[in-house]
């Protein structure tokens, strides 16, 4: 078996080593046998999101965001399509927001997003506090621990699935105790870490997900010996119950 990855922007949204998303699913197909290629996809690049098997986007600041936009519009009807059909997807901070429906800055001006997921962002002024720290979220995948910094607020609308609830730290908007969004096999995530090295069910999901979708329902993935990575989480969630505070 074998699986295509799409790494979107990897050069520009790469903020707190998203990166190590990519490097994480090959490691895992790599140790089953799986063969798995990374495929970046940059501006103006050629991209069927029907012929990849899961698609990346890591985070970004503002000007990121605003460099990427315009070309990431241009795929959202495809990568909207090739979702509903069951494409996984790993959106981390700005990818997230951008696969929500916008995001207003802190002045009003606004950058569209693809409306992958039913929210929007919105910043809420420059003397506000950002959303920063260790963040602990319950989730269908398990507990889910990584680090948040964001400064724009996400709201999803009546009936969007998030992720998880907050059971430490900030979330989606530091007051409904969501985090992040799922539609079908995608997921969108303030979590940096990056997330999938130190949560390897969330990798193993999205994994399954897509050789489920190329090979057929019947396909399982053999166990791991997650020891190295039940290490890393664990050392994240004792620094997350030391220093982040509860949700407001």
């Amino acid at each position: 078996m074998e699986l295509r990855v799409a790494h979107l922007y990897p050069e520009v949204m790469n903020l707190y080593g998203d990166r190590g998303n990519a490097i994480a699913l090959r490691a895992r197909c790599q140790r089953r046998g799986i063969a798995c290629t990374i495929l970046p996809v940059n501006i103006g690049d050629p991209l069927d999101p029907g012929e990849v098997d899961i698609v990346l986007v890591g985070g970004g600041q503002d000007r990121e965001q605003r460099r990427i936009a315009p070309d990431l519009l241009r795929r959202g009807p495809a990568l909207r399509d090739a979702v509903d059909a069951g494409l996984p997807v790993l959106a981390v901070c700005g990818g997230y927001q951008l696969f929500g429906h916008r995001y207003v800055d802190h002045d009003g001006s606004v950058i569209p997003g693809i409306g992958v997921f039913d929210a929007e962002t919105r910043h809420p002024g420059p003397v506000a506090d950002r959303c920063i720290g260790d963040i602990v979220v319950e989730t269908p995948f398990g507990e889910v621990v990584g680090f948040e910094n964001h400064g724009g607020r996400t709201y999803l609308a009546p009936g969007q699935e998030p992720l998880g609830t907050v059971r430490l730290g900030r979330g989606n908007n530091a007051e409904d105790r969501t985090e992040g969004a799922r539609r079908k096999n995608a997921i969108g995530t303030y979590l940096h870490g990056s997330v999938l090295p130190k949560n390897p069910a969330l990798a193993d999901a999205l994994i399954l997900a897509a050789l489920r979708r190329r090979y057929g329902p019947s396909v399982e993935l053999p166990p791991l010996d997650d020891a190295p990575e039940r290490r890393a989480h664990e050392a994240a969630l004792r620094t997350a119950l030391a220093r982040a505070r509860r949700p407001v």
